[in-house]
Parts: C-alpha cells; structure tokens; sequence
C-alpha cells in the first residue's frame, strides 16, 4: 500500500503538463506561430490576467462525453513537441506564472550540449502549484517547467526547444516561499492530507501515465544535454535549482511573490550524479514575468521520454 500511494504521488505532481483539451484534437498543427522566442512569448503576453485566477482540480474535467481523456492528453503530452497548443486546462499545476529571461553556464563540467560552459540559451519557464492551493500557509506543491532556445537572438527560429520539469516536494509542504525552495527532477516525498483528498483523481492521473510512460516517476534532462551536441552525450542524473535569494516575504500568493517588477529573479543551476555531491554550473536570469491565459492554457511542455 505504501509503495501505491507513493507511485500515487510521484504521477500525480511529475504530470505537470496533462491537460484536457478543449478545441480539436486536429487544430494542433493550424496554429499560428513560429518556433522562436518572441513569437512564442508574444503569445503568451498577448492576454494577461486582470486578476489572478484561483483554478481548482476537478475529478470531471478528466472525462468526455462519458469517455476518459486523460490517457489520449498524456500520450499527446510525452509525444507532441509543439510549443503553443489550443486553449486547454492544465490537469495538475493549473495555477502559474511565466517568466522569460537567460540560462547561462559558467563552471567547466563534464556534462553536454547546453550543460556545457559558455552555454547560453533563452529561455521560457512556468512557475506553479499542484493542485489548487496557491497561498501562503497552505500545502503547496510548486513546480517549475523550463523551455531551451538554443539561441540568444529572440528572432532566430530554431529546429526544437529543450523542455525540462523540476519540483519541490512531491506530497507538498507548508513552505512559504517558492524562492525558499529547492526544485529538482527527483524531488522528496512528504505525506499529507491533500494526497488522501484528492485520491480518485490521482489514481487517473497514475493510471494514464504508467501507461504512457515505463518510468513517470523522474524527468530526465538529456534534452538540456542533447541540444546542439554533435559528440558524445553526457547527461546528469539529477538537476536542481534554487533562488539566489527570497524574493518578496510580503506576498501571500506564489505568483505575486514572483511577479517581476524592477529587480531580476535569479535561480542557480545545480547537477550531480548521486545526490550528495553538487554543481553550482551556472543560473538563470528572469528579467520579466507574466500572468496570463495563454501561459496557464496554451503553453505547452513535452515530457521527455524516459531513457
């Protein structure tokens, strides 16, 4: 039963980018927009929030006309590669906050592709929240999902974005600040009562993913480490980031606590190989966030595939 629930929880939080679709499924490869920065974030500014939204889960949204989606969402959300999607929900993170800015390493290390020194890619990346919780002394799970450009010219289209998935604690804490936080691939369990309330939907969630996936319960970066690499691939195991600072103790939503204003928000870049030992590589540099409907409903990041 233990290793049940734990599976339960690992599925439900790594499942950051199921969705539900709301338009045809057909109307994926209609979409107006190029594979390069500024057309991508162009969209996602194009329609922000007047107020924040408070999003909640629903056991329902998981069905159609009687049929189960959610299988068909996870198999699209491992195998499409498309950036911007038709408006959808978001199945586990639905409350979020995009932010745009510069990942860029600094140390030697011995690791490929955009891991490498000297790297420097833009970036798009969605800070958010499991579940519905999204404020200050509730369980929150935050999650972060990144999209490489490997480029630093907003305008050049490129071949493929790299996508990767970080979290805090897959059961949630109390933690009252995201830049408090530690997010990696291979996060820590705790145990609460918000895995036990919502633990029909998190069956369907776990359900559809082992199916979709041999080994949803990490979320390798080998697309960090394959992008632009011509030699061998070398991918660490495990990859974290944590804030350089707490940013804003005065807010009690996660998304205002982010909200970029004046200064830069700044996450170093962290690899190792067994947990015990790590890497400060390098960071990134948000220089302008944004709360929106095409952030929380149209931006898209595949899961890679487990190797």
């Amino acid at each position: 039963m233990h290793k049940i629930i734990i599976t339960i929880i690992l599925v439900l939080t790594l499942s950051s980018c199921a969705s539900n679709e709301i338009l045809p499924k057909n109307q994926e490869n209609n979409i107006s927009y190029k594979k390069q920065f500024n057309s991508i974030w162009n969209i996602i500014e194009s329609d922000p929030y007047d107020t924040l939204p408070q999003d909640k889960i629903s056991y329902f949204k998981l069905f159609k006309d009687g049929n189960s989606t959610i299988l068909k969402d996870a198999k699209r959300t491992l195998n499409s590669k498309e950036d911007i999607l038709p408006y959808f929900d978001k199945l586990a993170h639905p409350n979020g906050i995009c932010l745009k800015g510069l990942w860029e390493i600094k140390q030697d290390n011995i690791y490929s592709g955009y891991f490498k020194k000297g790297s420097k890619a833009l970036i798009i990346a969605r800070a958010s929240s499991a579940l519905s919780n999204t404020k200050k002394g509730q369980i929150r799970t935050f999650g972060f999902a990144g999209k490489l450009f490997a480029t630093t010219n907003p305008n050049k289209v490129v071949k493929q974005t790299a996508n990767f998935f970080l979290i805090d604690d897959l059961g949630g804490t109390k933690e009252h600040y995201y830049t408090n936080t530690v997010l990696t691939n291979a996060p820590k369990i705790s145990f609460n009562i918000e895995v036990f309330k919502n633990i029909f939907y998190a069956l369907e969630l776990k359900d559809a993913f082992e199916k979709a996936d041999r080994n949803p319960n990490i979320r390798q970066v080998y697309e960090i480490s394959e992008l632009e690499e011509n030699k061998k691939i070398i991918t660490p195991k495990y990859m974290q980031i944590k804030a350089s600072k707490i940013y804003d103790k005065n807010k009690d939503d996660f998304r205002d606590e982010l909200k970029i204003t004046t200064k830069n928000l700044i996450f170093n870049i962290y690899v190792s190989n067994d947990k015990k030992s790590w890497e400060n590589i390098g960071n990134i540099i948000f220089d302008k966030s944004i709360t929106s409907i095409s952030c929380d409903h149209r931006l898209h990041f595949s899961h890679p595939k487990y190797k």
